[in-house]
């Protein structure tokens, strides 16, 4: 079994899923008391979240750039970065860091291609929906991408940092989530990509129609794939 790196802390409770999953698919795999080796280093995510307030990527580069050459010392034989925000720099990032990142995108991409569809909703924190890092890998699987309009993106954004990834679940907000999911179907998505690794502990597939995409759950998918050599 190869191991992992994981940079975590953006936030706490999606790093938490992202461990607890990953050890029970490896388990589910080998069975008996195999689990996944891996090294997890966790940001204060009030750091983080000041210089993406500032719009200050080359500082998280240079953090994030840091961090994974610690997790390779540590013999992280690949990265993850369990956010999909931070995924704006994997590009910059692989070519500072001499191990495989997998990418979130990728998964994600990969996964709409295979079920066919042509146009999906993407939700995530602003610098997620209004970016084209996750735009760009979907389109070169031939998908197009959709996004809410402004009021509703800055309330999916206020809602991640202030409530989910506080681990704080609403029944309004998910209301207000299924009325822009509605409103995307309208636009013509196929189906959704809750980009953001917190909103699936809002949403759930059973409360919509159309596909949703996990993208933690595919995120991790992959890394299984890669820890056991798949």
């Amino acid at each position: 079994m190869k191991t992992i790196g994981l940079v975590g802390g953006t936030t706490w409770v999606s790093s938490a899923d992202y461990y607890k999953l990953i050890n029970e698919k490896v388990n589910q795999q080998l069975g008996g008391l195999n689990f996944a080796q891996c090294i997890l280093y966790s940001f204060n995510f009030a750091d983080i979240k000041k210089l993406i307030d500032e719009q200050d990527w080359v500082t998280i580069l240079d953090l994030v750039t840091g961090v994974c050459r610690h997790l390779i010392s540590a013999g992280a034989e690949g990265i993850i970065l369990c956010a999909n925000t931070m995924h704006l720099i994997a590009d910059d990032l692989s070519s500072n860091i001499n191990v495989p990142i997998i990418d979130i995108t990728e998964a994600t991409a990969k996964t709409i291609k295979h079920q066919g569809l042509k146009k999906v909703g993407l939700l995530g924190t602003k610098f997620t929906m209004e970016n084209d890092f996750f735009k760009k890998k979907l389109l070169a699987y031939q998908i197009d991408t959709v996004i809410p309009c402004e009021i509703d993106r800055n309330f999916i954004h206020t809602s991640i940092f202030d409530e989910l990834g506080k681990g704080i679940l609403q029944e309004t907000t998910k209301h207000r989530y299924l009325q822009i999911i509605d409103t995307l179907t309208k636009e013509g998505a196929e189906g959704i990509i809750l980009g953001c690794t917190e909103i699936p502990m809002l949403i759930k597939q059973i409360d919509c129609l159309i596909p949703l995409f996990d993208t933690l759950s595919l995120h991790v998918e992959d890394v299984v794939k890669f820890l056991l050599n798949k």
